[in-house]
């Protein structure tokens, strides 16, 4: 059990508008994937008990989920440019970081990413259009979004639930 005291998750309300609601449910899970991290060893954030998906490791979901982010909220919500590593000659280039890189730093990218969707997602209301369309998609809205990231989150966060439970038999909510 991960220990719970270092908990940064805060509860969603139990009555909200519909915007207060699924920002309070993401943020719940954003906060859920940096307490399935906390105390991990680092030399463990790059382990893949997946045969078949050398990439899934904590960094890697770590990583994964950070870009997402930036997806989804700076490029298709605002229009701006790119910045992702990944491209064509790789598309999976964040889980590769991710495997690579030291935990508290992409921890640490994670939560300034996840600051930074939170700004946008104040300054924009549930209607707002995307100013582009995902890659091979129909157009968006804020609301599609933040569902979009809640699943995203959620979904990433039972992976991180088996892969950290491989790598140092920590389990946890």
């Amino acid at each position: 059990m991960a220990d719970t005291s270092i908990d940064p998750r805060r509860a969603p309300p139990t009555a909200a508008d519909e915007l207060t609601m699924l920002s309070a449910w993401l943020d719940w899970h954003r906060g859920t994937v940096h307490h399935k991290c906390a105390g991990l060893d680092p030399a463990l954030a790059g382990r893949s008990p997946v045969a078949s998906s050398p990439l899934m490791s904590v960094g890697g979901i770590v990583a994964h989920l950070r870009w997402v982010e930036h997806y989804w909220f700076e490029v298709v919500l605002l229009g701006l440019p790119d910045r992702g590593p990944y491209h064509a000659g790789d598309p999976d280039a964040e889980w590769r970081i991710g495997a690579e890189g030291p935990l508290p730093a992409l921890l640490d990218a994670y939560a300034a990413q996840c600051a930074r969707s939170r700004e946008i997602t104040g300054r924009l209301e549930l209607n707002s259009a995307a100013r582009r369309r995902p890659a091979g998609g129909s157009p968006v809205t804020l609301r599609w979004v933040l569902m979009h990231l809640l699943t995203e989150t959620a979904r990433h966060n039972g992976h991180l639930d088996i892969v950290r439970e491989s790598a140092d038999g920590v389990t946890g909510e």
